[in-house]
């Protein structure tokens, strides 16, 4: 597979290293973009894998909960652009498509575009949107929880949403939760949740990392073993410091409350799409040379 100028600009963007040492990963990967990620993470030269740092759709996230709390829903509109998506009637559709999904409790997101929406479906309303508005616009997502738990839910500036059920606590420490679920973004809730195969792709990359050092073994060992501890606390919730004070952890707040995380989503705009990237100076040349 050849290794383009944008495949080298995307691994220099995840790793921060410099081009030609993506250029070389790439070359030796075949091309796999991954593949070059972790032999560069191995060898010391990625400073940080920004994987699916950057997202292209705009829209919002809205969220819409039951009068008692024990139901939540979070849809995901997403429009062509963040104008589109601050636009009254945009809004209007988005909150009725999320309170459509509280009351009807659709089973996914198609189930939800056949739904009734006054007297229109919700695609018939989409569509009507669409003519309202010139741009495309789309129900992505669909999130729904029922529970005899605690609800905890946060939306921040509509482009990211968190649910969390917590046992035990308060109302209050079920929004810190998600606030803080918001703003950390940890996978897990805690290390038992962690895949086995992730914690022993880590290990490899630690272990090929502190190698490079030269240490002996046993050092080796203990530096492995407190690199991977680190790296657990920082992708789970329970290991994470709380971000309001960062003297405790998000486990130990919950110990103090009595309180436990039974799961969590978490949704933001555009996740894991990309968008076309227009390169107006390149579209212009190849007009002149076709005329």
């Amino acid at each position: 597979m050849a290794v383009t100028a944008a495949m080298v600009k995307e691994l220099r963007d995840r790793t921060g290293a410099g081009m030609m040492e993506c250029k070389k990963a790439l070359v030796e990967s075949g091309g796999d973009m991954e593949a070059a990620v972790e032999s560069m993470r191995k060898a010391g030269l990625a400073k940080a894998d920004k994987k699916a740092s950057r997202v292209a759709a705009e829209g919002k996230v809205v969220l819409a909960t039951s009068g008692d709390g024990a139901q939540a829903v979070m849809v995901e509109v997403n429009s062509e652009t963040d104008f589109v998506a601050k636009d009254t009637h945009f809004n209007a559709f988005a909150t009725a498509v999320a309170e459509n999904a509280l009351a009807n409790k659709p089973n996914d997101v198609q189930q939800l575009m056949n739904s009734d929406l006054g007297d229109a479906t919700v695609e018939e309303a989409r569509q009507t949107l669409i003519a309202k508005i010139g741009e495309n616009i789309q129900v992505r997502r669909l999130i729904r929880r029922e529970t005899d738990n605690r609800l905890g839910a946060y939306v921040h500036g509509g482009k990211i949403g968190v649910l969390v059920e917590v046992v035990g606590g308060d109302d209050e420490l079920a929004h810190d939760v998600a606030l803080h679920i918001a703003a950390m973004n940890p996978e897990f809730v805690s290390q038992d949740d962690v895949p086995a195969d992730i914690i022993a792709r880590e290990k490899d990359i630690l272990v090929a990392q502190a190698e490079s050092s030269g240490k002996p073994a046993e050092i080796i060992e203990k530096m492995v073993t407190g690199r991977l501890r680190k790296h657990l606390a920082g992708i789970t919730l329970l290991g994470q410091p709380f971000v309001k004070d960062g003297d405790v952890t998000v486990g130990k707040l919950l110990k103090a409350k009595d309180a436990t995380v039974k799961g969590f989503d978490r949704l933001v705009v555009g996740e894991g799409i990309e968008k076309k990237q227009e390169n107006f100076a390149e579209e212009v040349m190849q007009q002149v040379s076709g005329s």
